[in-house]
């Protein structure tokens, strides 16, 4: 634990209210580090989080949260400059690294490092992956973006060989604009699929393409590149010689194919290299995460028996259709969806999870690119697959300018043309107002949002609570 230097023992992380930032300032905290953090907001899952495990966040940066001086700063990817910590650390020269750069010398290197990438899935994937190796007895070092429900914790740092980990495409720090997930020495990369994302740094899907490049030119010759074989953004890709390549996918040109496909209810079952397999997750798209699971598994050595134990035992990731409770007959949903092809699958998994029920969609644009009119025509066609659909105001509206923002005007006209009940409502009251007034029994509201919401699920199930008696 010497590879930044041989006398850190007390780490500051600034941002520490990140999902990966939180997950490793615990599990250091639980190897012996002295860890403290600071953030400007922390919301749950990740408060909640922190706080259970002791780890006190100053509210807003300040030099003075650099007191008495830490060995080490991990300064996360939302900082920028002019923030009055960063600032201080460069001013008074300590040391500093990207959290990225923290995990690839702590705890990557000489490890077997399993890196799951892609547009949307990652998280699901990664954590379904490192479940089949737990459960297995493999005892997976791993990081994922998100809380799955059968380790509690996002990272966990073992003596194991086998390192699985969330490889995210977004950049790594304000003095490293590469991406994070070149950092983490694979041996072998999962790439679910690819579409344009994060339009606040890349301009078009070409860059991100040549992102993605850069980490599949990082896979060594003796280990291997599983990528989704149906995506076309993906093919120009996979010409490369210097490591094995092996696609998977539904099409029948892929090495590793899932056929006889069912998806009903809550879970799904298909046939991969003659065995049978059943995953309790909803969704043709959760399909093809299982089957990447799988087939990594499978390189890696594991019995399709130990697959399907893992699976019939994996329990989910918080924040992905995460049913939060049910007030009035009315079951709120959390997810973690704000990209249009994930709103859409997401939906699409609900009917087969919900068959028959109203389903409701309340959006909150909050990412840079949802935030940005790069999505306005797809974001439509994605809500509108919903029965109702609530928008809140677009988040920090007045950073943007009007030619480049979301227009929620016309969001609401596509809506109506379609024949959706459709409104903008901007703050979380006028939406928790206007769901529980219209919602009736049976209904399923899900919310999309990549942030806390404002407690959006907790109020509008609190308000519903009094309908259960005029509902019984």
């Amino acid at each position: 634990m010497d590879r930044m230097g041989p006398d850190i023992s007390r780490v500051h992380f600034v941002g520490v209210g990140g999902t990966a930032m939180a997950a490793v300032a615990v599990a250091l905290q639980q190897r012996g580090f002295q860890v403290t953090g600071s953030d400007e907001q922390v919301y749950p899952p990740m408060s909640t989080f922190l706080a259970e495990h002791g780890i006190a966040v100053r509210t807003g940066y300040a030099e003075e949260n650099l007191e008495p001086a830490p060995d080490l700063a991990v300064i996360g990817n939302a900082i920028s400059r002019g923030n009055p910590e960063a600032e201080a650390i460069l001013e008074r020269k300590l040391r500093y690294c990207s959290l990225p750069e923290l995990l690839r010398e702590f705890f990557l290197r000489g490890r077997r490092s399993l890196v799951v990438a892609g547009t949307h899935g990652k998280t699901t994937t990664t954590a379904l992956l490192a479940w089949i190796f737990e459960r297995s007895g493999r005892n997976p070092g791993f990081l994922v973006g998100g809380l799955p429900a059968n380790f509690g914790a996002g990272a966990r740092f073992t003596d194991s060989e086998w390192f699985i980990i969330e490889g995210d495409e977004y950049d790594t720090a304000f003095f490293d604009k590469r991406s994070k997930f070149v950092h983490y020495l694979p041996e072998v990369v999962i790439v679910n699929n690819l579409e344009f994302d994060h339009a606040d740094i890349f301009e078009n899907l070409a860059a991100i393409q040549l992102s993605f490049r850069r980490l599949i030119n990082l896979v060594p010759r003796n280990g291997l590149l599983l990528a989704n074989g149906d995506d076309p953004n993906l093919a120009p890709l996979l010409q490369i010689r210097h490591c094995p390549v092996r696609r998977f996918g539904l099409g029948p040109d892929n090495e590793a194919r899932a056929v006889r496909l069912e998806c009903a209810g809550g879970g799904a079952a298909f046939e991969y290299e003659g065995q049978r397999f059943r995953v309790p997750l909803a969704g043709e798209f959760n399909v093809r995460n299982a089957l990447a699971a799988a087939a990594c598994a499978r390189h890696c050595g594991l019995s399709p028996a130990e697959i399907q134990a893992a699976f019939d035992t994996f329990r989910g990731v918080k924040r992905r259709m995460e049913i939060r409770g049910e007030a009035g007959g009315i079951t709120v949903v959390d997810d973690f969806g704000h990209h249009p092809t994930a709103i859409r699958e997401t939906i699409r998994a609900l009917r087969l999870r919900f068959p028959g029920r109203r389903l409701w969609a309340v959006f909150e644009p909050r990412t840079n690119t949802t935030r940005r009119n790069v999505f306005q025509r797809e974001l439509a066609d994605a809500l509108a697959l919903a029965d109702a659909i609530a928008i809140a105001e677009v988040a920090r509206l007045d950073q943007l300018d009007p030619a480049v923002r979301l227009d929620p005007g016309r969001l609401m006209s596509d809506l109506q043309a379609a024949g959706r009940p459709a409104a903008y409502l901007p703050s979380v009251e006028s939406i928790v107002d206007h769901v529980s007034r219209h919602a009736r029994p049976g209904d399923v509201v899900c919310v999309f949002s990549n942030g806390g919401f404002g407690g959006i699920h907790d109020r509008l199930l609190a308000r519903l609570r009094p309908q259960e008696q005029r509902h019984p």
